[in-house]
């Protein structure tokens, strides 16, 4: 595993700001620009940014495209071409400013802003993922979670107080939710969104072993995690006996 995926990123140079209103002009600009970004390229922008926070922390304060996929086992050419679709980062022959180019691509991914989290499903998984830091730390927030179950409610999984699934719609707006998670049975996961969408939460990482389709009023992360067992099983299976 490479280095860059042990790293902490520790944001930008000012601290998290709740999320906060623009003009709808403005607002409809970016998404259209968003909308021409694929996600396996925001994906790599999410290690050149763990890269770089793991070098500022190094003390390093300039690196050049090359080094820093030489570091990190990465591709000089596709850092510079992903980055090339967001403006003019570096400069040629020197490279990039690290602390700089960090701080804008944290705040191009949305990390200058403090993100709430609501997680649907206080299971095993839901109770995982209230605790793990990621969903905890610098940019993100869990604030409540939900589930049927009586048993649950009122209880707190960790510092996250479980609330009851018909409180979901009355809650979502006082809490300042902007991404919800879902750790539901696949059976309840179409129900489970609607009843997301219909509170007014316009993303949906979505843990359920069912995929659920994005809409105009909510952006769908399908994460099923057997699918990449099944993956990693297929080139196991290339370099085993055959049974």
């Amino acid at each position: 595993m490479s280095a860059s995926a042990h790293a902490q990123d520790h944001g930008g140079t000012e601290p998290p700001q709740a999320e906060g209103g623009a003009s709808g002009s403005s607002r409809g600009a970016a998404a259209s620009r968003r909308e021409g970004v694929s996600a396996l390229t925001l994906n790599r922008v999410s290690v050149y940014l763990r890269s770089l926070r793991e070098l500022e922390g190094r003390g390093v304060r300039s690196v050049s495209s090359q080094q820093l996929a030489d570091l990190f086992h990465l591709s000089s050419s596709q850092i510079r071409k992903d980055l090339a679709q967001f403006g003019e980062f570096g400069v040629r022959g020197v490279g990039y400013e690290v602390s700089a180019l960090a701080d804008k691509l944290s705040a191009l991914l949305g990390l200058n802003r403090l993100r709430r989290l609501i997680i649907v499903g206080m299971g095993n998984l839901g109770s995982a993922l209230a605790r793990h830091p990621a969903f905890n730390r610098e940019n993100f927030l869990v604030v409540a979670g939900f589930d049927a179950d009586p048993e649950k409610v009122g209880r707190r999984i960790g510092n996250v107080p479980v609330l009851a699934m018909e409180a979901l719609g009355s809650q979502v707006a006082e809490l300042g939710a902007a991404i919800a998670i879902l750790a539901v049975p696949a059976e309840a996961a179409s129900a489970v969104l609607a009843a997301v969408v219909e509170a007014g939460v316009p993303a949906v990482l979505n843990f359920a072993p069912a995929s659920l389709p994005s809409s105009a009023r909510c952006r769908v992360k399908n994460v099923d995690l057997r699918i990449h067992l099944e993956e990693l099983s297929f080139f196991l299976s290339d370099s085993a006996s055959s049974p």
